[in-house]
């Protein structure tokens, strides 16, 4: 019987990660189509360019990649229509969340992420009622080592970026939005490895809470991540 349970422990392991590996497939797929609307060649479409960069970043196959780019530019037959969508609301102990989705059906993704919303101690606001605690940047992930990390980070400095944090075998540093692009490409020009490169929220009114809600907000979060139009999940939280 162990050699079974081992099996068993093994096999819902793999299901696990291949439904992560799914979903993020998934996210990618919707980006790339969303980003193709606009041109379906990346040396002439510099927001698709960068959705195609971030996917193989995270091992998207080629052939999902074209057939996103095909249904997003209308070539391919089964061409989908997609809409960008902001949600905010409060999860556990008033802490605020940012929701990114992308659907083809607006009704069908507010119900959902309202009863997720509803179901864990959170719930729906306004437009406006916390998106004035975060900013949205540019946000990238550089891969360093030990022997270059101080070389890395000084070079970066000279990038005059808003923030770098430290990470041990990453830097995470952020730009201004409407500097995003440029500083995108000054990194690539120091050939540096850029494992994330993205715009993203971030909070400029951070909030700490109680461990047992702090449980409670990543539960909150973990569950609205795994519907398949949410893109990404913020909070203002330490």
């Amino acid at each position: 019987m162990a050699g079974h349970s081992k099996w068993h422990s093994i096999r819902h392991k793999k299901g696990a990660n291949d439904k992560k590996r799914g979903k993020i497939f998934t996210k990618h797929a919707r980006l790339i189509m969303l980003a193709a609307r606009n041109g379906s060649d990346p040396s002439l479409n510099s927001t698709l360019r960068q959705s195609i960069d971030n996917a193989k970043a995270e091992n998207v196959p080629n052939d999902n990649i074209k057939r996103a780019i095909a249904k997003g530019s209308s070539e391919g037959k089964d061409a989908t229509q997609l809409y960008e969508v902001l949600y905010e609301g409060y999860g556990p102990d008033k802490s605020a969340i940012l929701i990114e989705a992308l659907t083809d059906n607006k009704n069908r993704t507010f119900t959902n992420i309202r009863n997720i919303m509803n179901k864990n101690a959170g719930n729906l606001g306004e437009s406006g009622s916390v998106s004035y605690m975060f900013e949205k940047v540019g946000f990238f992930h550089v891969k360093v080592t030990s022997n270059n990390k101080e070389e890395v980070m000084l070079e970066i400095m000279e990038l005059d970026p808003l923030n770098i944090i430290d990470h041990k075998d990453l830097l995470e540093v952020t730009c201004k939005m409407e500097d995003f692009a440029n500083f995108k490409k000054k990194l690539d020009d120091l050939n540096l490895i850029l494992e994330t490169s993205k715009l993203n929220y971030i909070s400029n009114m951070p909030l700490d809470i109680e461990t047992q809600a702090m449980e409670k907000v990543i539960s909150l979060i973990e569950k609205l991540e795994d519907n398949d139009d949410v893109l990404e999940v913020y909070t203002n939280l330490n």
